[in-house]
């Protein structure tokens, strides 16, 4: 089978932030379990680049768009590689042959009788580069999101006729429970269906930097419809001399934040409609990371830089932070203290501490050979359908709710340690027989949450890994007791005690 995911395409009027770093890692860690599982994986990323933040970012600097857009769009596709991103592509939107996929699929769109011209007139948030609904705006006629005041705008533009896609999507949303996930997101979304679609500005004449539209030179697209289309032309192009689009299409998860719900989850499925395309089985929605109680936004400057955390921590340190302190699809608070306090409890004294002093037992007591012993059933019953537990949360894109379960066993395994003493055990030559089985079953218990943990951290599993012999990383090796491992060396610790 084959498995899709995209990330947001991230717009380039200003640098990456750990917000950036959240979407990449969350839909990295769906990929990297998808290959443990032998499917077919396409994994995409990359930056949006017209529109007018950008052409207002630029000016402001004194530079020209595309120039602003290759400078940042650099930023992002290095920040990939620093969060160990195994992004299959990376596509920017000023590619030509991305423009010209969205002419020819826009151009469909026009021909099958969707879009009209017409005037336009609406309050708009250029950060945004929105017209927001009466019921989008703030008090004091204020973008919800940036907080500053919104302009009243009217242009000549072509219309989309979002309205005719009325019953077809509410239709959608009754046959579909799943294709908005969360569920308080699906909600979010469907009743912004229920509430009335009214037709939306497919193209500007105002602006320059975009996509012409091919049957009318003198306006380009809206930015977001030029963006949402990269799901669908990378697969076009992202392998020379070959269409993925028959192999990939449609995608099985967009992972998207909650501020761009409206598009992905009503204007794009009503724009793949009227194309006449299949439409994505699931768009996730994740919230905001918080920063002193606000989104972390560029354009707010409240922003955490993920290089910093990396630079001191480790790319594994933070892409556990990110699935374990907010829970994935909820707003969050994070905070630097926070990050700290979850690498010294959970990452250095729990997994750390019971990866390098299981290693180091079994080097003291038994030369590193893994006695060839019956598991305890205590742990064969602590990790039972623990595999398949895992899995099903990850295909509903659960990635802290199958952290969460994966890391009850790193405890129950620390427990285990405590319980069995082997220390003492080690003390008696006449209760031998009870050290192998302390051994070899807690042994069991690291490789099974080393194999798990793979796509949360896989620079750290695969030190460890290594160490343990090089077993088999294949999820059907996932249940406790499928491989029993031989010969292992002793761990370093893998998250070192950091000092000022």
């Amino acid at each position: 089978m084959s498995f899709y995911v995209t990330t947001p395409i991230f717009y380039v009027n200003a640098a990456p932030h750990l917000g950036h770093a959240y979407s990449a890692i969350a839909a990295d860690i769906l990929a990297r379990h998808q290959r443990q599982r032998g499917e077919d994986v396409f994994f995409l990323t990359g930056t949006d680049e017209f529109g007018e933040p950008v052409a207002l970012a630029a000016e402001k600097l004194g530079t020209t768009p595309q120039e602003l857009a290759d400078q940042n769009s650099q930023r992002f596709r290095d920040l990939m590689p620093r969060i160990d991103a195994s992004n299959d592509f990376f596509i920017r939107t000023t590619d030509p042959e991305h423009g010209k996929a969205v002419q020819e699929v826009l151009q469909r769109v026009h021909d099958n009788g969707y879009v009209y011209k017409g005037k336009y007139e609406g309050w708009y948030c250029p950060r945004c580069a929105d017209f927001k609904t009466e019921n989008e705006i703030e008090d004091g006629n204020r973008c919800p999101i940036h907080h500053i005041e919104l302009t009243r705008e009217e242009e000549e533009n072509w219309f989309f006729a979002l309205s005719k896609f009325q019953e077809q999507l509410e239709r959608l949303y009754a046959d579909q429970p799943d294709f908005v996930m969360p569920r308080h997101r699906y909600n979010e979304a469907r009743s912004f269906i229920s509430g009335g679609l009214q037709d939306v500005s497919l193209s500007r004449s105002q602006l320059t930097w975009g996509v012409t539209v091919p049957w009318d030179s003198e306006h380009v697209f809206y930015v977001w419809f030029d963006a949402l289309l990269n799901y669908y032309t990378a697969l076009s192009y992202a392998k020379p001399g070959e269409d993925l689009r028959e192999r990939f299409w449609p995608a099985t998860f967009h992972i998207i934040g909650k501020d761009i719900l409206k598009f992905h989850c009503v204007f794009w499925p009503a724009m793949l409609m009227a194309a006449g395309l299949p439409l994505p089985e699931h768009v996730f929605v994740h919230g905001y990371l918080l920063l002193d109680g606000e989104k972390m936004s560029k354009s707010l400057g409240n922003v955490l830089d993920p290089n910093v955390v990396i630079d001191r921590f480790g790319s594994d340190a933070l892409r556990f932070y990110c699935f374990r302190d907010v829970s994935f699809g909820q707003d969050g608070s994070v905070s630097t203290l926070q990050f700290e306090q979850r690498y010294e409890s959970e990452l250095a004294n729990e997994f750390g501490n019971l990866a390098s002093r299981t290693t180091n037992m079994l080097a003291r007591y038994r030369d590193g050979v893994v006695p060839d012993v019956a598991l305890d059933p205590a742990l064969v019953e602590a990790f039972a359908g623990l595999g398949e537990e895992v899995a099903a949360l990850l295909d509903r894109a659960e990635v802290s709710g199958a952290l969460d379960a994966i890391w009850q066993r790193v405890r129950r395994l620390n427990a285990y340690v405590a319980e069995t003493a082997p220390w003492q055990l080690a003390k008696d030559e006449a209760k031998a027989p009870e050290l192998d089985r302390a051994l070899a079953s807690v042994i069991e218990g690291l490789r099974v949450v080393t194999l798990l943990l793979v796509p949360y951290m896989p620079d750290v599993t695969a030190k460890l890994q290594a160490a343990l012999g090089g077993p088999d990383l294949a999820y059907e090796h996932a249940a406790y007791g499928a491989q029993r491992l031989t010969k292992v060396d002793k761990v370093e610790p893998l998250f070192p005690r950091k000092t000022e």
